[in-house]
């Protein structure tokens, strides 16, 4: 799965060309890499985006195949402090 189609589909950010110009300007990062758009997320990856002053760092635990319910969003990851 592409990266922002991931970090949309999971709602960390809420729309994927929002997640797309975040990943364009460096706000999101893969294994502290910056990388496009299209590049593709593997479980145990690590992503970090950027907020302003806040950053968040994510541990992809699974892929998912389609649309995700809210509720179940948080079993694709897991947050690192």
């Amino acid at each position: 799965m592409r990266l922002d189609d991931y970090i949309s589909t999971i709602r960390i950010i809420k729309r994927r060309t929002l997640a797309k110009k975040m990943i364009e300007g460096g706000l999101v990062k893969l294994n502290g890499k910056s990388v496009k758009p299209a590049h593709p997320v593997q479980v145990g990856d690590i992503i970090r985006v950027t907020f302003g002053p806040r950053k968040i760092d994510l541990e992809v635990v699974d892929i998912p195949v389609r649309s995700v319910r809210k509720a179940d969003c948080e079993n694709y990851y897991k947050r690192l402090i």
